[in-house]
């Protein structure tokens, strides 16, 4: 009575490649002051950006966030950015 979908699946686009992480390409690791590089992956209003819209890898997100949140703590970045 009813037909099966198809096409319609939960996998990934063909087109899709993941973006390999910034920091392991370069042999870097994130640090709190160097602040040009942290506000890349903070959005528009401050919040810290994920690892599936910048390409970090787990371990080094995780210690970006610290880096963010310790540089914050030190307000070299801020902890909210208002938008009119």
């Amino acid at each position: 009575m009813f037909k099966k979908r198809t096409g319609t699946s939960s996998r990934r686009p063909q087109s899709f490649r993941l973006k390999p992480c910034f920091f392991c390409t370069d042999k870097r690791e994130p640090d709190y002051k160097d602040i040009e590089l942290l506000s890349r992956y903070l959005s528009e209003r401050g919040k810290i950006v994920s690892r599936g819209r910048t390409g970090i890898c787990r371990n080094h997100q995780r210690k970006l966030s610290l880096a963010i949140k310790r540089a914050r703590a030190l307000a070299l970045l801020p902890f909210v950015i208002k938008v009119r």
